[in-house]
Parts: C-alpha cells; structure tokens; sequence
C-alpha cells in the first residue's frame, strides 16, 4: 500500500460497470480513499456490503479487501474529490433518418454535469469512456457552462486552469480485467500539457506499463482504431467463411494452413462480433468520417449479418424435424464471461425464439436467470448435459471451457451447427461423431 501523501487524497470513479468498479478497486488498493457513484441503488447496496454485481475473476475478493479497509465505498451522488474518472456506457442510436448509427452521449453529459457542482479549483476530470472525436472538449463545454466560476482548458491551450481534463481510454480484456489495468499501457490523451501531467499523476498510481502522453482528439481515435482493426480482421475471417461454405471447403482447416505463413494471421470466425466495444465503436469513426470510413463500415456490415445467417441455417434445418428441440449453448459474447452486451449468440437466439423453430434451450454456464427478453419469448434456461439429452439440433455459439468438455458422443446423432470450430477440439472427438453430423457442411461453415 502506498503512503498516505499521495497527489490525490480522494478520487471519485462515476459509473461502477465492467471498468469503473475494477478502476475503482485498483486505486483504493493504493491507499487512495475512492467513492464509487452509480445510479443504480442496487449495485451501489451490494458495494458497500463487499459484494459485487457483475463477474470478473479476482474483483469480489478485491472489493471486499478494500470495503472493509475503509478505502472504497459506493454512492448515488457525486461527492468532492481530487480527481474524477467518468467510465459510463456511449451506446449508439439508431434511427429511420440515419444512414449510420450515431454515437449516445447523453451518458457522458450526464455524468459530468452531476460532478460539476462539486468541482473545485485543482481538481483533475479524465474520461475513460470509449467515445467519438472531440468528446473531451464536449465534456469540457458542458462544465464551463455548467460551472462558469470554473476555468476549463481548451485544446491546444498553455494557460493553466482551473479545472485539469484529459482522455484515457481503458484497453482491457474481460476476464483479464484486474491484470490488464495494471500491466497494460496508457494512452494519456490531455486537453493541454499540463492537464497531461496531472492525469499521468493519476495513473503512476497503478499502472505499471507505459503511460504515453498525446493530444486528446488522438487518444480517442487510438482507442477506436484498435477496436476497428479488430473489426475488420473478423470481417476477413467471416467473409472467408462464407466463401468457404460456397466451395466446400471447411474453413478452419483454411484458416490452419494460411496462418503457418510467417506474415499472415486470421482471426476465428463466428457467429457476429459482441460486446459493448468492436461491435459499437468503428461507428463512431465512420459517424465522424462517412466518405472516408468505407472498409470499416462494410467490415460492420459483414459483421452484423452473421446472426441473421446462423438463424437461416438452423431455420432450414429446423424444417426437417417435427417438433424440433434447439440447444443453443452459449449467450455471452465471448467466451468464459458473463457479459451479454452486444451479443451475437444473444441476438440468434432471440431471433430464433420469435420464429418459433422449435422448443429452444439456453445454456449459459455464467449466468443464473435469463434476460427476460429470452425468457418471455418462452426461451428455457437449461444446463449442458440436460439440453444435449433433449436436443435435436446443437447451435454452438460460444465456446466456453464448459463446452470444450463435452463428450462427443452426446452430440451423436444430433444436427450440429458449429459456428466457433468447437467440434474439431473435442477431447472425445471420433470418427462415429463426424459421421454422425447430419449437416456437415454447416458445422463447417462456423459462422
């Protein structure tokens, strides 16, 4: 623990979700008394008793610690602080009128106008939400005008203000959330130098990779270029994908041999791309830069028709089998999380539960209830061995560490439609399965 004439004698984290609260918890770990402000009374109730209410290995535990030492606690409101980090969701909207979706800032404003009346002269206000270009000088309008006792940088500026305002994005995998914060490199992107400094103060804290200093307009487009590139490679590997399926020619194998090339390597296929970062933000880019954006909105257009396809595949399946019953293993957008945000398994099996193909099975290994939105669709949480024993047609969406266990003759005899290349990393994988797949070519396909 770090001693107690730290830079920052409080730091106030708005919005505890998937990055605030770990933020959250990492900086009080310091030594750094930390209120944690949500809206959401029920997850600021179970902060202050210990407890969490999202998944992410190692942070019950930590959060707990750092409860109970008296170092972090949960409120509705915002408090005075030294510092505040803003980590709430940007969605995008969508709309008849627009030809792209359009990035929601209204959580944004929103924070940083309830942190404005407690503001006071020195305080640092750094932006972690993944946002479009020339977020942080929104952010800093919105607090002068909220706040016009206050000075606020502009970008660019070298008179010293009152108030400190920089953008750093968060690069983080979950799962891994805990150990990327610390060891991951920073991208410090402030409105002038001297709101770097200050924001560089913040994060020599915890952060024990690089924290690299640019302008605030280049750290936000940092952040949503890594997720395009992302993106776009998946795109590559989906349209392969459907190229594949055209010719006949099983996919994962392709993806095999090309990738033993020193200089190539493509991404895994799936069934769409998830969560609430690769699938979001490329189109704040193209919001920004339309004429010029072309493969990165063509690489989401690819993107989103992957569920639409995987439903027309288990659809034509469907209608060979009276009464058929689905599994459809995996809801999370990735695997071995809880996170449902943005995901393509998610959006299959809702689709598939509003054409009524037949009795549907959900398993979701990480999950307790179902999102109601599956559930009054007459959709049944199952677990694994149950829904295999019932089902007809296995959809695998997602490929969980539960799902790599599974024997292969308990998928014998089922249709299969294999969209992450699971069924070939079976640890009981046979021959007599192979055979017994009555729709091998879209087990190949894994859309």
């Amino acid at each position: 623990m770090l001693p107690r004439n730290l830079p920052f004698s409080r730091i106030s984290v708005v919005g505890l979700g998937y990055i605030g609260l770990p933020t959250a918890a990492i900086l009080a770990s310091t030594g750094v008394e930390v209120v944690g402000v949500d809206i959401r009374q029920s997850a600021v109730a179970a902060i202050n008793a210990g407890r969490i209410h999202i998944y992410e290995p190692g942070l019950e535990n930590l959060v707990k610690r750092v409860v109970d030492a008296g170092l972090l606690r949960a409120a509705t409101l915002p408090e005075p602080a030294d510092a505040f980090v803003i980590a709430v969701p940007t969605p995008f909207s969508e709309g008849p009128e627009q030809l792209t979706p359009e990035p929601d800032l209204s959580f944004i404003r929103a924070a940083a106008e309830s942190i404005a009346p407690v503001l006071k002269s020195g305080d640092l206000v750094i932006l972690e939400s993944t946002s479009p270009v020339g977020t942080t000088e929104k952010m800093a309008q919105w607090l002068q005008a909220v706040r016009p006792d206050l000075s606020f940088p502009q970008p660019g500026g070298t008179v010293v203000t009152d108030i400190h305002i920089a953008y750093c994005p968060e690069r983080v995998l979950p799962g891994r959330v805990l150990e990327e914060l610390v060891t991951n490199d920073r991208i410090i992107g402030g409105l002038s130098d001297t709101c770097s400094t200050a924001a560089m103060g913040l994060y020599h804290l915890f952060v024990e990779g690089d924290c690299i200093v640019t302008d605030a307009r280049t750290a936000e487009l940092t952040k949503l270029t890594e997720n395009a590139y992302r993106d776009v490679n998946i795109a590559f590997a989906n349209e392969m994908a459907l190229i594949c399926d055209r010719l006949d020619i099983d996919v994962w194998e392709l993806i095999r041999l090309a990738n033993r090339h020193p200089r190539v390597r493509i991404l895994n296929p799936g069934p769409g791309v998830g969560g609430h970062c690769i699938a979001v933000d490329p189109w704040f880019i193209v919001s920004s830069a339309p004429q010029q954006a072309k493969l990165i909105a063509q690489a989401r257009a690819v993107n989103d028709s992957r569920p639409p396809y995987v439903v027309s595949q288990v659809e034509q399946t469907a209608r060979t089998i009276d009464n058929p019953v689905i599994a459809c293993l995996g809801l999370a957008f990735k695997p071995d999380i809880d996170d449902l945000r943005e995901s393509p398994a998610m959006l299959v099996v809702k689709q598939l539960a509003s054409k009524h193909c037949g009795t549907l099975l959900a398993v979701e290994p990480n999950i307790q209830a179902l999102p109601p939105e599956l559930s009054a669709l007459g959709v049944e949480l199952a677990q694994l061995d149950a829904a295999l024993a019932r089902a007809d047609i296995a959809v695998i969406l997602v490929d969980h560490k539960e799902f790599l266990a599974i024997d292969a003759k308990q998928l014998s005899g089922k249709a299969v439609i294999d969209t992450r290349g699971l069924v070939s990393r079976l640890t009981n994988n046979t021959d007599v399965f192979r055979h017994s797949v009555s729709v091998p070519d879209l087990t190949r396909e894994s859309v």
